[in-house]
């Protein structure tokens, strides 16, 4: 997937066929392991969202409830890739064990807060003890599942679509876990959604820590230039940062837009609706990138991507009806996954691989910080200025996210370790790619 490994030539994920080479993914970790990671991230999608609707039911108060979910996502943001490091240097096993505990401990002592009906500095302060103790097994699943692929010596197509396998795993666990969120809270209460992401986090979050594939996450001693020494990360990989957040800015402005335009038009129980119908397309598209032929660069892929968003962001200013806004959505989605596994792999070939991890969990939380503070101020902005307002402000990210492609250039990181070399190669157009 846009480079050669050092052996020599791999076969094309096209030539092969894309369900052939997700056969070989899943054969790298057999089944029960995507299972486990898949039902151990759901909590993460569901506590953000519940933690609103949980404190909003209690309180009645929706700027405790934004106030509890806004510390949560700081929480996140600023601890993820805190634990992404310390997978790296400690192993998967001990730190997801550990932290899936703890995150079970506090969504319990957030819902039993919330119910109590404590005081709002407090619950702001479990949110963010909810969001810091995240076990962030989206990142170190992408993680174990790079580092499997690697140690079996799997051609670049695998890798790749390891990568777009996980990158489906992570959208449909974001389009799943809010709507389970909105129909216990129609059904039942916001707090029972919540106490089952406890639960699964503690169930799911050790499954994964204690499956016999921790250990190929754990780099070798001799991984590094000295023993004992950390590898820098190197600058040219804060581009591919900026490029999530600015992707997580148009999740954000988009659901705004979205929320904003479907209470104008009197059905606002649409706008979780149409806001999965843009999830399940780009969850198709991210499956689809497996038959994209190797030939064509992660580079081309990230800028094919940032462009198609962009152009396919533009509709939305103009989009003032319920089956125009299914449309136009829907069809944006198609540019998301793709954008996502292809910048999540030129990060993978840009890091050491002693801190992939924690880059990993990096490229997560800025995602997650660009999404947190593009529905803050877009909120704001849709309400006094219309949903075109927060449109508007999706495709300017989306435009800069472009620029960032077009001028960016992270280039592959070259370490030896015994036989295996990381090399540094050329796309079609003769720059270096990953």
């Amino acid at each position: 997937m846009g480079r050669t490994g050092s052996t020599g030539s791999t076969p094309s994920t096209g030539r092969r066929g894309a369900l052939e080479t997700y056969r070989e993914v899943i054969g790298l970790t057999g089944p029960l392991l995507p299972a486990v990671s898949f039902l151990g991230r759901l909590p993460t999608a569901t506590v953000q969202f519940g933690s609103v609707l949980l404190v909003a039911r209690t309180s009645g108060s929706l700027a405790a409830a934004g106030l509890t979910g806004g510390a949560l996502a700081v929480g996140q943001v600023a601890c993820g890739p805190l634990v992404g490091r310390l997978a790296d240097r400690h192993g998967q096993r001990t730190v997801v064990l550990v932290f899936s505990l703890a995150n079970a401990l506090a969504i319990a002592a957030l819902v039993a807060g919330a119910l109590a009906g404590l005081p709002v500095p407090l619950l702001a302060a479990l949110g963010a003890a909810a969001g810091a103790s995240v076990p962030v097994i989206g990142p170190l699943a992408r993680t174990r599942l790079v580092a499997l692929a690697r140690r079996a010596g799997a051609p670049e197509g695998t890798v790749g679509t390891a990568l777009s396998f996980e990158s489906t795993l992570d959208e449909i666990s974001f389009v799943l876990g809010p709507a389970l969120v909105g129909l216990a809270a129609v059904l039942a209460h916001p707090a029972h959604a919540l106490g089952a992401a406890a639960l699964l986090v503690a169930l799911c979050g050790t499954g994964f820590a204690l499956h016999p594939t921790a250990r190929a996450a754990a780099v070798p001693a001799s991984g590094g230039p000295r023993r004992g020494a950390r590898p820098r990360i190197p600058r040219s990989v804060h581009a591919l940062y900026a490029s999530l957040a600015l992707q997580g800015a148009m999740f954000g402005a988009c659901q705004a837009g979205i929320t904003a335009l479907t209470e104008r038009l009197g059905q606002p129980d649409q706008a979780g609706l149409v806001y999965a119908a843009m999830g399940v397309m780009s969850a198709g598209a991210g499956l689809a990138m497996a038959a994209v032929p190797d030939r064509i660069g992660l580079r081309a892929r990230w800028r094919a991507a940032t462009a198609a968003a962009c152009l396919l962001s533009l509709p939305l200013l103009w989009t003032d009806g319920l089956a125009a806004l299914y449309a136009v959505v829907t069809v944006l989605g198609i540019a998301y996954a793709p954008h996502l596994i292809a910048v999540f792999a030129l990060t993978e070939r840009t890091v050491p691989r002693a801190r992939l991890a924690e880059a990993m969990a990096f490229a997560t939380s800025a995602i997650t910080g660009g999404q947190a503070l593009a529905v803050a101020v877009t909120g704001r902005t849709a309400e006094s200025h219309g949903p075109a307002a927060a449109f508007a402000v999706a495709s300017l990210a989306a435009a800069l996210a472009c620029l960032l492609a077009l001028a960016a250039r992270p280039a592959p990181y070259a370490v030896r370790t015994g036989a295996v070399l990381h090399a540094r190669v050329e796309d079609r157009s003769g720059d270096p790619a990953s």
